[in-house]
């Protein structure tokens, strides 16, 4: 208890915010200074909000109320109840917990392999979304590459959504695809071997395959240096002097950033506001999708 916050929660002139209890236990999940400081005025009463989960489902509550608005919890108490989350929510990912306890990934999967080891019995994780993503994914990338070969006309999303991977995992199953290439990169490979499970064949005969079905699209070159390109756009006079090509640099700029630099964005983002960025990057990505297929389209309308 700190008497300090208790004592300006007392002096604060009006009704403070309602309590939040766990009613089978009726233990206070989050307001504990708020009900001192309605006790230190002479309220016998205080407005209330009743949660309805188990105990376990309260405590996680309980942790996420106080990271949000709560006075901070100190390093120590953070990574317990980090270890106590990932005891009673084994299936969470380390994102989703270090969102609630507003510790780092990192940290988090070193916690996890101090509670419940190496290896887990569970494979698959509950990610931020909601979504439930297996933690070895070269079965997905196999169904991925065998739905692409049976149906030529499915989107990624549409595949993505069938093998249970991502848009961007399908995407580079799809790449792979075409260029000959194994479906399941090598450091996925190894880690099966490792475990145990069947090796993954080569590419080339579902390469070959894949030549057959999927539709022929034009050859192309890839972009080594994403910097460069939009160095050369930006020399296009079309662009330069119109405020849409001046607004659509801008924009290729941000995302012509170091990989150093996305990666500093990605390990000092703040665990609270990590889902509300994955979900506005899907967004965005798919705003960029769109925009990538509109002009293929329409030169093919205008042929």
């Amino acid at each position: 208890m700190n008497d300090e916050h208790v004592e300006m929660l007392a002096a604060i002139e009006g009704p403070l915010p309602p309590i939040v209890v766990h009613r089978g236990t009726m233990q206070v999940i989050d307001g504990v200074h708020r009900l001192w400081a309605a006790a230190r005025r002479g309220q016998r009463t205080i407005p209330v909000r009743f949660f309805d989960g188990d105990e376990s489902e309260a405590f996680v509550l309980a942790v996420r109320l106080n990271v949000e608005h709560g006075l901070p919890l100190a390093l120590a108490d953070r990574k317990r109840a980090t270890e106590r989350i990932i005891a009673s929510h084994p299936e969470w990912s380390d994102r989703r917990v270090a969102s609630v306890t507003g510790t780092s990934p990192v940290t988090v999967a070193e916690l996890r392999r101090r509670v419940v080891g190496e290896a887990s019995a569970i494979g698959s994780r509950v990610g931020q979304d909601g979504r439930i993503r297996p933690l070895d994914g070269s079965a997905g990338r196999r169904l991925a590459g065998q739905l692409m070969i049976e149906n030529p006309t499915f989107s990624l999303r549409q595949v993505a959504r069938a093998a249970r991977i991502s848009p961007e995992t399908a995407r580079d199953v799809r790449n792979r695809l075409r260029n000959g290439q194994d479906l399941v990169p090598g450091r996925l490979r190894r880690d099966a071997a490792a475990a145990g499970e069947p090796a993954v064949g080569g590419g080339h005969e579902v390469a070959t395959v894949s030549i057959l079905l999927l539709p022929a699209q034009p050859p192309r070159q890839p972009v080594l240096d994403h910097a460069a390109a939009v160095n050369r756009l930006r020399s296009d006079p079309a662009l330069r002097y119109s405020e849409t090509g001046r607004n659509l640099l801008r924009l290729l700029s941000l995302h012509a950033l170091w990989t150093e630099d996305w990666e500093g964005i990605l390990h000092n983002l703040p665990p609270h506001c990590s889902g509300m960025v994955a979900d506005l990057a899907r967004q965005f990505a798919d705003l960029w999708t769109d925009f990538a297929a509109r002009p293929v389209q329409d030169v093919a309308q205008v042929g």
